[in-house]
């Protein structure tokens, strides 16, 4: 089968297109038939090299999420029948079993029915990005009522993040770029400008400090300012900030959940959940993905066909 894989630690050119073997599911294991997937910075990371002294040398497979259907099922698995849509999420970090390939293998239990009515390219912007929205949410303990600052809120996850929020009731204040104003607003989020006085522009807002954020655009140390006392912080990179005046800064480390992808792809099918879409490229043009994504800018998610 075909696979995107590194062999050599460097730029977009470096993911590169190889022939490997047809993955064999095991007990409790599905392979899917890959329809698309999308491209992550985890993924430029990983290529780049950057993380080359924790992960020693190549070659990998690159790819987190998979959109396809169920092509075999192992010995004893249950829960999805052979030619189903699916959507899953291999942590690769954890496990290093990539997913820009024709063929994934994963846990039964890792893997939801795709969303109805959505096309595969669409739904390969769910697992990773959907996934890690719902945790950050989840880890702010916020019910109806509080009061969730969102900084890159019309990025890839912070979008997510954004709509979540608002379909769970809570106050949220979008911190974006001023052309996405409107956007967010139609959402039911609160506008900020992103900027150095974004924090002093916050607590105009709400003066007592807001009860949590979730940092997609890592700001960082200066959005304490906009916390109230003993509020949460998740951060989505390790480079978290010094907690102070009991604020508990959480790191998120999304971890796959076949049952929350499943809540999340049925949010997408009721129109609750709009998944956005930068662009899409062949498999064989993943060097050119890789270089759209680490060009910045994006609005939605970069995706690979197979």
């Amino acid at each position: 089968m075909r696979a995107i894989t590194v062999t050599t630690y460097g730029g977009p050119e470096r993911a590169e297109l190889a022939e490997t073997e047809l993955p064999v599911p095991g007990p409790g294991e599905i392979r899917i038939r890959n329809l698309a997937s999308s491209v992550h910075p985890a993924d430029l990371v990983v290529r780049s090299g950057v993380l080359a002294a924790v992960l020693g040398a190549p070659p990998f497979r690159l790819g987190w999420d998979v959109s396809g259907t169920v092509d075999a099922l192992g010995d004893g698995t249950t829960g999805f029948g052979v030619g189903e849509q699916v959507v899953g999420l291999s942590h690769w970090f954890a496990s290093r079993n990539g997913t820009h390939a024709e063929y994934v293998v994963l846990p039964a239990h890792q893997l939801a029915p795709a969303p109805a009515g959505v096309p595969a390219t669409t739904a390969a912007a769910l697992p990773l990005n959907g996934l890690a929205a719902l945790q950050a949410v989840d880890r702010t303990g916020l019910t109806a009522g509080g009061t969730l600052v969102v900084t890159g809120a019309a990025g890839k996850l912070g979008h997510l993040v954004t709509q979540l929020a608002v379909d769970r009731g809570l106050r949220v204040l979008a911190v974006a770029d001023p052309r996405d104003r409107d956007h967010l607003t139609a959402l039911g989020a609160e506008f900020v400008a992103r900027g150095d006085d974004a924090a002093e522009a916050l607590r105009r807002l709400v003066p007592e400090g807001a009860d949590a954020a979730v940092d997609t655009a890592q700001v960082g140390a200066p959005l304490l300012a906009a916390l109230r006392d003993g509020a949460v912080l998740v951060a989505v990179r390790p480079s978290a900030p010094v907690a102070e005046r009991g604020i508990d800064i959480a790191v998120l480390d999304v971890a796959p959940d076949g049952a929350a992808l499943g809540r999340l792809a049925e949010l997408v099918a009721e129109g609750r959940l709009v998944l956005r879409i930068d662009s899409v490229h062949d498999l064989s043009a993943a060097a050119a993905a890789h270089a759209r994504l680490e060009a910045g800018g994006t609005r939605g998610a970069v995706v690979l066909t197979l």
